[in-house]
């Protein structure tokens, strides 16, 4: 079922890139990888896209990888769940948090409130209760070639919101999907798995 607000803004791509927003994936999502998914975009350009998943739970908790980097782990947020962030390079680590001002050896300011950071130090800094006091912490990543996640959204994969730092940082995992759609007035338990072009 095709809704006139659910179909996206293709003009979106000549007054910018997708940088800071969600992607939603629509009910009909076959990929595992990204069914029933929210993505956060960290970089999108002629070059295509980055993102991570911000919804899908990992069987890791950060006390595990705390382990793993000999940290302490006695702190409470070691028992943070890790999220899949995409399934490109799972063995690499990426910390989304609200932009405080402080910068670690690699963080990026993705948009006004929120960064990226992929670098150890901060994993350090969270292990010593020194950290940001909210964070996402995902293995691996999503990405796109160019055109790519242009071509995909032409097809009716996916919906793109503004990103929502309540959403990222104070929303539970599992009501990230239909919070995210929620913005633009869209319960995608309505909409029809298999997309039609009736």
């Amino acid at each position: 079922m095709n809704t006139p607000n659910a179909r996206p803004d293709l003009n979106a791509f000549e007054l910018g890139s997708l940088r800071n927003q969600f992607l939603i994936a629509m009910p009909g999502m076959s990929d595992p990888a990204f069914a029933h998914s929210v993505t956060y975009i960290c970089e999108h350009n002629a070059d295509g896209a980055m993102g991570l998943v911000i919804n899908h739970p990992s069987a890791l908790t950060l006390s595990d990888i705390f382990q793993q980097l000999s940290l302490n782990e006695d702190d409470p947020s070691a028992q943070s769940q890790v999220l899949a962030g995409g399934p490109v390079s799972p063995e690499r680590g990426f910390i989304l948090h609200p932009n405080t001002g402080k910068q670690w050896q690699s963080t990026i300011e993705i948009g006004p409130e929120t960064c990226l950071t992929a670098s150890s130090d901060i994993l350090k800094s969270l292990a010593d209760g020194e950290g940001p006091e909210h964070y996402l912490v995902t293995l691996g990543y999503a990405g796109w070639d160019n055109d790519q996640l242009e071509q995909e959204i032409a097809d009716n994969a996916w919906l793109t919101v503004p990103a929502d730092p309540q959403i990222l940082f104070h929303t539970p995992t599992e009501q990230r999907w239909a919070a995210a759609a929620r913005h633009l007035g869209i319960d995608l338990n309505l909409i029809s798995n298999s997309v039609g072009h009736a």
